[in-house]
């Protein structure tokens, strides 16, 4: 994944307007969905995370990203639900119950197609719940689809 700039806690792109944050734990994963978003020219700025733990601290600013600032918030976070750490569901009900976060637009993107999965997370307040496909093109299409939706289209009003 040499070839993909992704912002880290100490890189420059930390400080401009994340576009997405990608939450992810496996690598091959993750590297099939930012290839799919720079294929589509979506998302410049993408901030991968690789666990929940992670992902806390990035959009509440602590730990490594205290420096951050809060009102620095990306237009789509995708989240994988089985994560380490934190799982995926913790992440998606803080995220929604903060008032400093939860209109920021949250997208499952998950291998599970449980039930009780997809309905815990829109209980809890996610936009939108995908099924990562098996097929790469599918997933390519996929990511790109829902990146051209968040990013480009949909309108948030000012945090």
């Amino acid at each position: 994944m040499n070839d993909l700039p992704i912002a880290q806690p100490t890189d420059p792109f930390s400080e401009q307007a994340i576009s997405i944050v990608l939450v992810e734990d496996n690598p091959t994963d993750a590297e099939l969905t930012i290839r799919a978003l720079r294929r589509g020219r979506i998302g410049n700025h993408i901030q991968l995370l690789q666990d929940g733990a992670e992902a806390l601290d990035f959009l509440f600013c602590r730990g490594d990203y205290a420096h951050r600032s809060i009102t620095n918030q990306p237009k789509v976070i995708l989240l994988d639900l089985k994560l380490p750490r934190v799982s995926g569901l913790e992440v998606l009900r803080q995220i929604k119950s903060d008032p400093r976060t939860q209109m920021i637009p949250v997208v499952v993107l998950t291998s599970s197609a449980e039930d009780q999965d997809m309905i815990e997370s829109y209980q809890l307040g996610v936009n939108s719940y995908i099924v990562k496909p098996v097929d790469f093109e599918q997933f390519n299409q996929a990511v790109q689809h829902l990146g051209f939706y968040w990013v480009l289209f949909n309108q948030l009003p000012a945090l």
